[in-house]
């Protein structure tokens, strides 16, 4: 008898055991992991807000870039840029989507920009002819073509925000005759560092209306 009372305290008290054992281990496996730390983007730097600021003083004025949209390496900043061509040179880089504008000691100002798609490219050697605010935009024939819905805008669109050349323009010749590509602006964010448009060079337009205060006309231009 004795020893049935001592089996059953022992089978209590390892139950009594057990049990904790299996609580304690609910516990723990039950726990609410911790969460990873959310990885925030760095914080945009006040320079590169205040130069992509809105533009209340232009004819047709212009809202803040929303820099959410465009990578950080098509910020405008001077860099070093060793050529051979003179200061005053607009080189475009079509490899990395970059825009150059050649200044003294190396050095140059760098814009990011969109592109043409495959077929409608220019590359080649030719000159700024010269500059427009908020210009006129006139498809060419072949344009009107493809896209029928242009054909009212055959004489010209007026200059404005839904206008594709932007607040500004930079008109691309070679020789004495108009390529029909321009150096002009976009509100398109997303498009900057992509192949979209049809031939032209396209930067923001807080970026083009700084390229077109350096920019004298009949500035030598080079696409590579």
């Amino acid at each position: 008898m004795t020893e049935a009372i001592y089996t059953r305290r022992g089978f209590m008290a390892g139950a009594a055991s057990l049990l904790a054992l299996t609580a304690a281990g609910c516990t723990t496996m039950g726990a609410t992991p911790t969460a990873p730390a959310a990885t925030l983007p760095p914080p945009i730097p006040a320079h590169v807000v205040a130069m992509y600021a809105a533009r209340y003083d232009e004819q047709f004025p212009l809202e803040a870039v929303d820099l959410r949209y465009l990578d950080p390496r098509y910020y405008r900043q001077r860099v070093a840029y060793p050529t051979v061509e003179k200061p005053g040179t607009v080189i475009v880089d079509t490899s990395s989507f970059y825009l150059y504008h050649v200044e003294d000691g190396g050095m140059a100002m760098r814009y990011g920009v969109g592109l043409g798609r495959a077929g409608f490219e220019w590359s080649g050697r030719g000159h700024i002819a010269y500059m427009r605010k908020w210009p006129v935009w006139t498809p060419p024939s072949d344009m009107i073509d493809r896209q029928p819905e242009l054909e009212k805008w055959r004489h010209g669109q007026p200059p404005g925000l839904d206008n594709p050349l932007g607040a500004r323009a930079l008109y691309i010749h070679q020789g004495n005759r108009d390529t029909i590509y321009r150096i002009h602006g976009t509100p398109e964010v997303w498009t900057i560092g992509t192949a979209v448009s049809s031939g032209c060079v396209r930067l923001l337009h807080q970026d083009v209306i700084d390229l077109a205060d350096r920019v004298r006309p009949g500035s030598t231009l080079i696409v590579v």
